[in-house]
């Protein structure tokens, strides 16, 4: 017979799937003094994933996670640098993705992480 945590919530089928998406991230780099936001494609969505109900002595579960597939990179030029601060930064652009283990060298696999377009600048510091 079959089990019904074998079968995805109904609210998951609600979630969309692994798919490139349109993001607005912000560049920022020690030495410079603003956050500029640039437009770029990400991975985002729902991966389905299993997780076994009685748990196997020794056993690992890997969940898979929406993560890059293919990706190339990007250089931006940031003004109002300090002299000697290199501006040229560069950030990934996701050409296709897939669901698979996280890659924690090439993505943010947190269960909450910041957002995108989070700016370090924008925090204000207090001396």
């Amino acid at each position: 017979s079959l089990v019904p945590e074998h079968f995805p919530s109904p609210v998951a089928y609600q979630l969309p799937l692994c798919q490139l998406v349109n993001q607005t991230i912000s560049l920022e780099k020690e030495g410079c003094f603003e956050c500029h936001p640039v437009e770029t494609t990400i991975c985002s969505g729902h991966c389905f994933t299993k997780y076994p109900i009685m748990a196997i002595r020794f056993s690992k579960v890997y969940q898979h996670v929406c993560t890059y597939q293919d990706i190339y990179y990007k250089t931006f030029e940031l003004p109002d640098c300090l002299p000697g601060v290199d501006p040229v930064i560069t950030y990934p652009v996701a050409l296709s993705c897939r669901c698979s283990r996280c890659n924690m060298d090439m993505s943010d696999c947190t269960f909450e992480s910041l957002k995108p377009d989070f700016c370090m600048n924008d925090i204000p510091f207090y001396y």
